[in-house]
């Protein structure tokens, strides 16, 4: 049995260990939104938090602040598709780049990358990603979805083999290749209805958050007036 953790429950990265613990335990979906321009300060922010070795197996080499911003700013979200998850204090706490190149010549290939808080490693939600990533990518006409990534990117290349992609080691690097399937009126509503729900969940968080808000602003007031009114009594 897991013993119970202690920990600041004021703390972003502690609330990161909470609501892993949560999805470990129990069956509730992790809820990934299409992101859009308006979501490049939050990559930006999640892409920076990562630390030197995270940073050389998502980019393949240490992404310098400069390097990682430039990378956000030119994110095309017009022909390519991110992916992120939210936390409770509607932070990105994990993202997806599904990079579509597209040809005359050939059929149009996506490359995958993605990122997650080191908080909330090891439950699922790379593959969670990798999943919703592919579906997208299978109802865009994509034939193949490919992931680059460094030999010891273990990680991310058994995310790739566990949902029956071929991987192939060349060196230093390796590259995972998944055969989609055409694209057919179920993968179309599953990618809808998913994107649905999940912008319901974060239009619910993002209500919460206004009310837990309210109330403190309420308490505040109300803690003053009580104070007052001591100081002013006889």
């Amino acid at each position: 049995m897991d013993r119970p953790t202690t920990y600041d429950k004021s703390s972003p990265e502690a609330e990161n260990q909470a609501v892993a613990r949560v999805e470990k335990h129990t069956s509730l979906a992790v809820s990934i939104r299409a992101l859009g321009p308006n979501h490049r300060e939050r990559l930006r922010k999640h892409l920076l938090a990562l630390e030197t070795a995270d940073r050389f197996l998502r980019f393949g080499y240490v992404a310098t602040d400069q390097q990682i911003s430039s990378y956000v700013d030119r994110l095309d979200f017009i022909n390519d598709a991110v992916f992120g998850v939210f936390n409770r204090r509607l932070h990105i706490v994990a993202m997806a780049h599904l990079a579509i190149c597209k040809s005359p010549d050939h059929p149009p290939v996506g490359d995958f990358g993605v990122s997650v808080a080191p908080s909330l490693r090891g439950h699922g939600i790379g593959g969670r990603l990798y999943e919703r990533a592919a579906l997208h990518a299978r109802n865009e006409g994509v034939e193949v979805l490919q992931i680059q990534a460094l030999a010891e990117n273990a990680a991310m290349l058994a995310i790739a083999r566990k949902r029956g992609a071929t991987v192939h080691r060349h060196g230093s690097e390796s590259e995972a290749y998944l055969k989609l399937p055409r694209p057919d009126l179920e993968s179309r509503l599953r990618e809808l209805a998913g994107e649905y729900w999940a912008g319901l969940h974060y239009s619910l968080v993002a209500q919460s958050r206004v009310w837990v808000e309210m109330l403190k602003g309420f308490q505040s007031v109300r803690s003053r007036a009580i104070a007052a009114a001591k100081i002013c009594s006889p």
